[in-house]
């Protein structure tokens, strides 16, 4: 998140900054699996909160990765990526591709869906980090921080190097008709 602000602060003000920074970021290598519990084994009565991540998004990766490295003690999160060939909206509130990509989106053991600033306060809160993102739960800070979110969601795509969303969704469309369903097809 840190990160985040950083990059809304910059544009917010004019100034330009280098994508190769971002595409510097370590991340993890996209795996085939529509579901991640980040070796846990976790059964859905075991986590607290699933977290649906771009994992072509190398910004997001940092995050993700963190929040995997500090689940390790808490297995309170059940990590899913919606980049994977076999990630399934049916699985996940009927969430699907292209709604999942606009912003970030959890979803609470209950089935309840959570999305923007208040996703990561219940991510963060999952790990006991709720006290990093605990006064965005207070006005005006709240909505500030919708806002800044909403502008990071909006231009995440060309801030990491990466294509419009349009352009992504073609992509994985051409590649859907292509493997016809096979698993070995990666875009």
């Amino acid at each position: 998140m840190v990160y985040l602000f950083y990059t809304l602060v910059m544009l917010q003000i004019g100034f330009k900054f280098s994508v190769r920074a971002i595409q510097e970021a370590t991340t993890d290598p996209i795996t085939p699996t529509k579901e991640d519990d980040g070796g846990l084994g976790q059964s859905p009565s075991e986590w607290k909160v699933k977290m649906l991540y771009d994992g072509d998004c190398p910004l997001c990766m940092r995050e993700v990765n963190m929040l995997k490295e500090r689940n390790k003690n808490y297995n309170s999160i059940k990590f899913v990526d919606i980049s994977s060939v076999d990630y399934s909206p049916e699985d996940n509130q009927g969430l699907d591709y292209k709604t999942a990509m606009g912003k970030i989106h959890a979803i609470m053991s209950d089935g309840t869906v959570v999305t923007n600033v208040e996703a990561f306060r219940k991510l963060y809160e999952a790990v006991d980090l709720g006290w990093v993102y605990a006064i965005t739960k207070y006005e005006p800070v709240a909505t500030i921080a919708d806002a800044v979110y909403g502008v990071w969601a909006k231009y995440r795509l060309p801030i990491t190097g990466r294509p419009p969303l349009e352009e992504v969704l073609e992509a994985r469309k051409k590649k859907d008709e292509t493997c016809n369903d096979s698993k070995s097809c990666r875009m």
